[in-house]
């Protein structure tokens, strides 16, 4: 998966989930994520989101954010949880990192990220 760094007032390396397979797969499988790192997921629209921790062993925090860049809302997900944590309203991207990054970087829903 391809690596590139986002600007948030923060630097955050992220891969980028941007096919079908790879949004898939996501974090699955994985036992850590390193600091200061996390997952993008990119759809091809913008649409109503839900993700679920299904075979994913880290505890993570997912803001859903719209195509203009702005943070919709931030859930936290628990490790290996079947039921969906959706998006407040339709969205074009998922920013998966761990767990209580976003509130430890002061960042919440209504800030707007460069991507």
């Amino acid at each position: 998966m391809k690596s590139k760094t986002i600007d948030i007032n923060k630097i955050l390396q992220i891969e980028t989930a941007d096919s079908p397979f790879k949004r898939s797969v996501g974090l699955m499988y994985r036992k850590n994520l390193e600091p200061d790192s996390g997952m993008l997921f990119v759809f091809p629209d913008s649409n109503q989101r839900s993700f679920w921790m299904k075979d994913t062993h880290i505890p993570l925090s997912i803001a859903y954010i719209d195509e203009k860049g702005i943070i919709t809302n931030i859930e936290n997900m628990n490790p290996l949880e079947t039921i969906g944590v959706k998006s407040s309203r339709p969205c074009r991207y998922a920013l998966e990192v761990n767990q209580g990054w976003f509130e430890k970087n002061g960042i919440s829903a209504g800030d707007k990220i460069k991507l």
